[in-house]
C-alpha cells in the first residue's frame, strides 16, 4: 500500500463516522452508485483494456434552515495487477490496487451574510456552460482525463463560491480558488493519446525522453485562480457572461534539448514544460424552439504572455561552429483564439431522442490555426417504457485539415444498448470502432477498437 493510500484511510474512516453519526438525524440523505466498467480489445489476443469497479458515496445534509453539507467519495479498484516479482505479492496495493478519492466536500450557507447571497466553501465543482458535457467556458476545475471516453469529467477543487441573486432570473457569481491543480492525464491504453506529434529531422530516432514540469509558485499571487459570471433568463432563454483568470490545465513544452546517443541517429530529449496563465472570456445561451433544445457556448482565450517552444539541437548536430536552434510559437498573447460549441437535441413522439453538437477546438488544442473541428451525433430509441434503449447511431467525425481531408480526419462509431434490469440496475453493452488518418486524437484510437460492458446499481 502506498503512502497516499495510507493517508487517505483516516479520511475515509472520518467520512464513514460522519455518516453513522449523521444518520441519527432525519435530515441526512445518503445515496450513491455501485458501478463496474469492463473493456476488452477486439484485436490481437483480446487483451483487457480497462477494469474499474467503483463505489460512489454521496452525503447531502441540511444542517439547519440556512446551511447545507454535501460530500462525495469514490472507493474503487482501477486497473489490473502489475505484479513483476514475488515481492509484489506481499503488497495488496500492487496485487489488488484500489483508491480512495474525495471528489467533493463543501458547506453551503444560504442567505449569508446578507439576504439573497449564498456562500459555498470547500472542495467543489464549479460548473459553467450550457453545452452537453463539452464546455469551453468551464475552466476553473481541473479536467480528469484518465478515461478519454468519459468526456467532460472534472475533479473538485478547493474554492470559495459566492452567488448573489438579484431576483429569480438574474444572479452574479464570484469564485476564488487558492490552489492550482493541473489536469490528470490519460492512463492505460490511452496514456499517449494527448501527446503531440513532433516533427523530427531526417534520420533522428528518439530513444530516451525525460521531462521537468515547472509548476506555478506556491504563493497567493501565482497559485490562485478566480472567476466572475453573470447569469440570466429572458423570454425563454438562459444566458451567461463570464470571465476567468486561470491556468490552462495541460502542460506545454517550452524547452527541448536534443542529444545524440549513437551514430545511427539515436537521440535523447530533455524537455521542460510549463502551464500557461490565461484570461478566458465566455458566453453561452440555451433555449427551446419548436420543441428543439438549442445551445451555444464560446470562450475567447487570451494568454497572459507568449508561450514559445525553444528547440536546441546543438547536442545532436555536434561539431558545428554555430548553435542549431529554432523556436515555435505555441500561444501568442496578441492573438486570442476561440473555442466554441453549438448543438441541438430533440425528443420525438415515438420515444426516440437525437443529439447533435459541433465543436471547434478540443481542450488539448491551443492557439490560432491549431483547433480542429468535431461533429458529434447520437440517436437513441426507447422501448418497453424506457426499460430498453438502443443507440444504433452514436459517434463523431473529426477534421484536422479541410484542404487535405483524405489524410486528416477521424471517424468514431460507438453503438450502445442499455437495459434497466430493475428500477435501480442498468446494464450497458457498447463498442468503440475508430478509423482515420493524420495527427489527431481520435485517429489514434483506431488501434484500440473495443467492447465495453457496464453495470450500474444506484441506491
Amino acid at each position: 500500500m502506498n503512502t497516499r493510500s495510507l493517508l487517505l484511510i483516516p479520511l475515509f474512516v472520518l467520512f464513514c463516522s460522519a455518516v453513522l453519526i449523521a444518520q441519527e438525524d432525519a435530515g441526512l440523505r445518503l445515496y450513491g452508485e455501485l458501478k463496474t466498467d469492463q473493456r476488452i480489445l477486439l484485436k490481437d489476443k483480446n487483451n483487457w483494456a480497462w477494469n474499474e469497479n467503483r463505489l460512489t458515496l454521496k452525503l447531502d445534509k441540511r444542517i439547519s434552515g440556512s446551511s447545507k453539507f454535501y460530500g462525495e467519495m469514490w472507493i474503487r479498484n482501477l486497473g489490473l495487477p502489475t505484479v513483476y516479482s514475488t515481492s509484489d505479492l506481499y503488497n495488496k496495493g500492487i496485487a489488488d490496487p484500489f483508491q480512495f478519492e474525495l471528489r467533493q466536500a463543501y458547506v453551503r450557507l444560504q442567505d449569508f451574510p446578507i439576504k439573497n447571497m449564498d456562500i459555498s466553501l470547500g472542495r467543489q465543482h464549479i460548473t459553467w456552460g450550457t453545452a452537453d458535457k463539452l464546455n469551453p467556458t468551464n475552466n476553473l476545475n481541473p479536467y480528469d482525463l484518465e478515461d478519454l471516453l468519459d468526456f467532460g469529467r472534472q475533479r473538485g477543487t478547493e474554492a470559495l463560491d459566492i452567488q448573489y441573486y438579484f431576483n429569480h432570473d438574474f444572479s452574479l457569481q464570484a469564485v476564488y480558488i487558492p490552489f492550482f491543480r493541473p489536469a490528470t492525464l490519460p492512463i492505460g491504453i490511452f496514456s499517449n493519446m494527448l501527446n503531440p506529434a513532433m516533427e523530427l529531422p531526417p534520420g533522428m530516432i528518439i530513444k530516451q525522453f525525460s521531462d521537468t514540469l515547472m509548476m506555478p509558485a506556491p504563493n497567493f499571487k501565482e497559485n490562485a485562480s478566480a472567476g466572475l459570471r453573470f447569469k440570466g433568463f429572458i423570454k425563454g432563454m438562459d444566458f451567461s457572461l463570464s470571465y476567468a483568470y486561470t491556468y490552462d490545465g495541460l502542460p506545454l513544452a517550452v524547452n527541448n534539448t536534443f542529444t545524440r546517443l549513437d551514430l545511427a541517429g539515436g537521440a535523447k530529449i530533455e524537455s521542460e514544460l510549463t502551464y500557461a496563465r490565461t484570461h478566458v472570456f465566455g458566453a453561452d445561451i440555451a433555449t427551446t424552439l419548436g420543441g428543439f433544445g438549442i445551445w451555444g457556448e464560446a470562450a475567447v482565450i487570451l494568454p497572459q504572455k507568449d508561450i514559445i517552444m525553444h528547440n536546441d539541437l546543438s547536442g545532436y548536430y555536434t561539431g558545428l561552429p554555430f548553435p542549431v536552434t529554432y523556436d515555435t510559437v505555441v500561444m501568442n498573447k496578441k492573438e486570442p483564439y476561440v473555442r466554441f460549441v453549438v448543438g441541438s437535441d430533440y425528443n420525438f413522439p415515438d420515444g426516440s431522442y437525437m443529439n447533435l453538437q459541433y465543436m471547434h477546438g478540443f481542450i488539448h488544442e491551443h492557439g490560432q490555426g491549431n483547433l480542429n473541428d468535431y461533429f458529434f451525433l447520437r440517436y437513441e430509441k426507447s422501448f418497453f417504457r424506457e426499460k430498453l434503449k438502443l443507440s444504433p447511431v452514436s459517434g463523431a467525425f473529426i477534421v484536422t485539415d479541410w484542404n487535405a481531408l483524405k489524410s486528416n480526419y477521424a471517424v468514431v462509431y460507438m453503438p450502445e444498448v442499455s437495459f434497466m434490469a430493475t428500477p435501480n440496475t442498468e446494464l450497458r453493452l457498447s463498442a468503440v470502432f475508430s478509423d482515420g488518418q493524420g495527427d489527431n486524437l481520435f485517429a489514434r484510437l483506431k488501434d484500440f477498437n473495443m467492447l465495453i460492458f457496464k453495470i450500474a446499481y444506484s441506491f
